[in-house]
C-alpha cells in the first residue's frame, strides 16, 4: 500500500501542477486565437462594407454617365473632372483595402507562426513528460522487485531456520 500511497502522492506533486500549467497556457493559447479572430471578423465586416460601398458607387458613376450623355458639353466636362475625381477615390480605396488585406495577412501569418512555436513548445514539453514518467515507471518496477525479492530472501531464511530447528532436535 506504501508504493501506491508513494506513487499517488508523487504523481499529484509532479504531474498535476504540469497539466495544470499546461491548461493555463491552452487557455492562454485559446483566447489569443479567438482574439485574433475577433480582429480578422472585425476586418472582413470592415472589407465587405468597402466592397459594398465600391459597388454603390461604381453603380451611381453608372447612372451618372448615362445623364452625361443628355447633358450639354460644359456639364459634360464637369461630370469628367468628378467622374475622375471619383476614379481617384476608388483606386484609393482599393489601394487600402489591399492594404488592409496585406496587414491582416501578415497578422495571420505571424500568429499563425506564434501559434505553431507555442505548439512545438507544448510537444516537447508532453515528450519531456513522458520521458520522466518513462525514468519513474523504471525506477517503481525496480523497487517492487527488489521488494519481492527481500520477501522470498525471508521467507526461504524462515524455512531455513525452520530446517535448522528440526535438525538440531
Amino acid at each position: 500500500m506504501e508504493v501506491a500511497d508513494t506513487l499517488k502522492k508523487a504523481l499529484q506533486d509532479w504531474l498535476i501542477p504540469e497539466f495544470e500549467k499546461l491548461h493555463l497556457e491552452m487557455a492562454e493559447l485559446r483566447g489569443q486565437v479567438s482574439g485574433i479572430n475577433k480582429r480578422l471578423d472585425d476586418i472582413n465586416l470592415h472589407l465587405a462594407d468597402q466592397s459594398r460601398r465600391i459597388d454603390e458607387t461604381n453603380k451611381r458613376i453608372d447612372e451618372t454617365n448615362k445623364r452625361i450623355d443628355a447633358i450639354h458639353a460644359d456639364v459634360i466636362k464637369r461630370i469628367d473632372d468628378s467622374n475622375k475625381r471619383m476614379d481617384a477615390l476608388h483606386a484609393d480605396l482599393l489601394k487600402r483595402i489591399d492594404d488592409v488585406r496585406n496587414r491582416a495577412d501578415q497578422h495571420y501569418l505571424e500568429t499563425t507562426r506564434r501559434i505553431e512555436a507555442l505548439a512545438s513548445d507544448v510537444q516537447v514539453r508532453f515528450d519531456q513528460l513522458n520521458a520522466r514518467l518513462d525514468r519513474f515507471e523504471e525506477r517503481y518496477v525496480l523497487r517492487t522487485e527488489q521488494q519481492e525479492i527481500k520477501r522470498h530472501l525471508e521467507h526461504l531464511e524462515r524455512r531455513v531456520q525452520g530446517l535448522e530447528k528440526r535438525l538440531a532436535a
